[in-house]
């Protein structure tokens, strides 16, 4: 009897951790063990891989008097899924000779079915693009992971559907052909969402989330029930530009590592909206082996927050690190893991409790009142760079026939522009940034031309509305992004004046 072994991996949080599997097979009664801290679905994997074994047509290790023991190397770090199914079976068939092939190098990912098909698992995408930097140069992934791990370069994957198929190729019976690789995406139809073009009335709002949408400024929306806030958010998504190739590749292994990817790979910039009674390791990440949640879901994307206080202050306080930093680190007990968060917040809210508003008849006592608006604390507030009003519809405008009205695809033009003069202004001052809102202050120090006059005009009014001291940056912020969708480098007066609306709050 012998030892042999092989390669897998797993992802904590996201990052790739390999796993060496190591088979033992000794003289004695028949006993099967799986050590190294495995889940419930690592101990369930001696059941799936002794029918693949039987089935692909060699000898089940439940029908030997034999004691083999499989180890999941480092044994001090938890095993969760059935990952590494595939890698175990190879690695068993390697120990008892029936097979004999070179695992230095290779990686094997699947589960396994009980006739000996390979499943589709999660998180691929991150693990094969981190598994050239652990030195390996081949990947075995099912056939059902195609298109996600098709993103990764500098590695030859090969997609398998059996553990037939990877026992030919590796003992090199019927090799099998590499994946292509994808050096860029094709860009299809943005997926369906509300058209700018069917909203009527509400012009500020529009141009407001046309501003947010250049600089990636989170924004609240506030105005009476039926007002439109929800279709302005969800036609929010229809003016954003597709992700390039490698926001795509790193959203796609987000996706699939929280196992929410549907299929394929994301070529828009996702769009979250969880109900407002989520719970917070659901929004922030979690648990006891720390997943992303919904804030790290939206990264690169939208995080739609509709009737946002009526969420648990906890979950809205929670939001102040990623907001600010465009990560969240969650500590746990196990260890710490960081997660990205780079959103753009879009949040909703009524006036008051009753919706009607202090000049619309509110009926709300001011204690109600008072607890209403405690919810969202002046730090939260104070991270929010764009105020929209949005108010009632006339019934004439909504009564009149639609007439030729500007498009989600001619907004998307000049978002995208604005974008691309952004990204010149930072690669020329050698700054690691991508848009206005994600500026520090010292990179507004280094990149912000403003004329004096508009310099004057915004230390006066910052001084008559008491704003603090970030959001007297997030002022200048908005500025220049109102500046760079009108095409100017330089900040002047008429751009402090229409940021500086946005942050004023109707009753």
């Amino acid at each position: 009897m012998s030892i042999a072994k092989s390669y897998s991996a797993q992802l904590i949080g996201l990052q790739s951790e390999i796993v060496t599997i190591e088979v033992d097979i000794s003289h004695g009664l028949h006993a099967f063990s799986v050590v190294g801290l495995g889940d419930r679905a690592v101990e369930e994997s001696k059941d799936r891989i002794a029918a693949a074994i039987k089935n692909t047509g060699y000898t089940s290790p439940k029908q030997k008097n034999q004691k083999v023991v499989i180890s999941l190397a480092p044994a001090d770090v938890r095993k969760e899924g059935p990952s590494f199914d595939l890698a175990m079976a190879l690695t068993y068939l390697k120990a008892t000779s029936d097979i004999d092939f070179n695992s230095d190098k290779k990686i094997f990912l699947g589960e396994l079915s009980l006739e000996g098909k390979v499943r589709r698992v999660s998180g691929l995408l991150l693990i094969v693009c981190q598994a050239r930097a652990h030195g390996f140069t081949e990947a075995f992934v099912p056939y059902e992971n195609a298109s996600e791990v098709s993103l990764a370069q500098g590695i030859d994957i090969y997609v398998v559907s059996s553990l037939k198929e990877v026992i030919a190729h590796v003992t090199g019976t019927k090799k099998c052909e590499p994946l292509p690789a994808l050096t860029s995406i094709p860009i299809p139809e943005p997926p369906p969402a509300i058209n700018v073009s069917l909203i009527r009335g509400n012009e500020t709002a529009k141009r407001g989330l046309e501003i947010a949408a250049a600089g990636a400024h989170n924004v609240i929306m506030c105005g009476p029930p039926g007002t439109g806030k929800t279709m302005l958010a969800q036609s929010f998504s229809s003016i954003l530009p597709p992700l390039s190739y490698e926001q795509s590749v790193e959203v796609t292994g987000i996706h699939s590592a929280a196992r929410v990817l549907k299929e394929g790979m994301l070529v828009y910039p996702p769009f979250r909206a969880p109900h407002h009674t989520a719970s917070y390791p659901s929004i922030v990440g979690g648990g006891g082996f720390p997943k992303p949640g919904e804030i790290t879901l939206a990264h690169r994307g939208v995080l739609f927050l509709d009737e946002f206080p009526e969420f648990s202050r906890e979950v809205i306080e929670a939001l102040r690190q990623p907001l600010e930093e465009r990560k969240i680190t969650i500590s746990r007990a196990r260890g710490v893991v960081t997660f990205p968060a780079q959103c753009i917040l879009i949040a909703s809210m009524n006036p008051c409790p009753c919706g009607k508003g202090k000049d619309n008849g509110c009926t709300c006592v001011p204690h109600t009142l008072e607890i209403y608006n405690r919810k969202m604390s002046g730090p939260i507030m104070d991270r929010l760079d764009v105020w929209l009003n949005v108010h009632k519809i006339d019934y004439e405008k909504l009564a009149q026939k639609r007439s030729v009205a500007e498009t989600s695809a001619d907004v998307r033009k000049r978002v995208m522009a604005a974008r691309m003069r952004q990204s010149t202004r930072f690669k020329f001052h050698k700054i690691a940034k991508c848009y206005n809102g994600e500026m520090s202050a010292g990179d507004i120090e280094i990149c912000i031309q403003m004329s004096d006059g508009a310099r004057s005009l915004l230390t006066s009014c910052a001084k008559k509305f008491e704003l603090s001291g970030r959001a007297f940056h997030r002022v200048i912020k908005v500025a220049q992004t109102i500046a760079d969708l009108g095409e100017k480098e330089v900040i002047q007066e008429e751009h402090i004046l229409e940021a500086l609306q946005y942050r004023q709050k109707s009753s």
